[in-house]
């Protein structure tokens, strides 16, 4: 599957996929609110997935939104080691993600492609309401989404 850098031909698609997946193109990580649509994107395919990045330090490279829009055929996979091998090649040692506790699907993604468990934020979701208050209070199986976990995958 082709994986490219996201054009200006893509950004309304882009705004209208973050809107439809995330709520907005506004997402509050780490704290701060983002405009997604400010990272640099890799597209999967034609256009099949997406995944935001962006440098955190010269060290790490973070994973800022990742979507694949068909299920179970490798797409995210593609956009993983896709943007491993950026992040590679400009110099970074770790690729970092941050997904929250109710996100079990993405915990198992992650895991299953060589992160680890790095840090966990108590309460970082609870927080973030302060700044982004449609965040919902119940996730993924009925979950409550409270905490930001951290995975980090090793490049080196």
């Amino acid at each position: 599957m082709e994986i490219r850098r996201a054009t200006e031909d893509d950004r309304d698609w882009i705004r209208r996929q973050l809107t439809e997946s995330w709520g907005s193109h506004m997402i509050v990580l780490r704290g701060q609110l983002l405009d997604a649509t400010s990272c640099p994107a890799l597209v999967a395919g034609d256009r099949e997935g997406l995944l935001h990045y962006r440098a955190l330090s010269d060290d790490d490279c973070e994973i800022v939104t990742l979507e694949a829009f068909r299920i179970g055929r490798g797409i995210g996979t593609e956009l993983i080691e896709a943007i491993t091998a950026l992040a590679r090649s400009e110099g970074h040692a770790r690729l970092v993600v941050v997904t929250t506790n109710d996100n079990l699907d993405a915990l198992r993604f992650y895991q299953s492609r060589g992160f680890r468990l790095h840090a966990l934020r108590p309460g970082a979701v609870d927080a973030a309401r302060t700044v982004k208050p449609e965040i919902a209070p119940t996730g993924n199986y009925g979950l409550p989404i409270r905490d930001e976990i951290e995975l980090v995958r090793d490049l080196r």
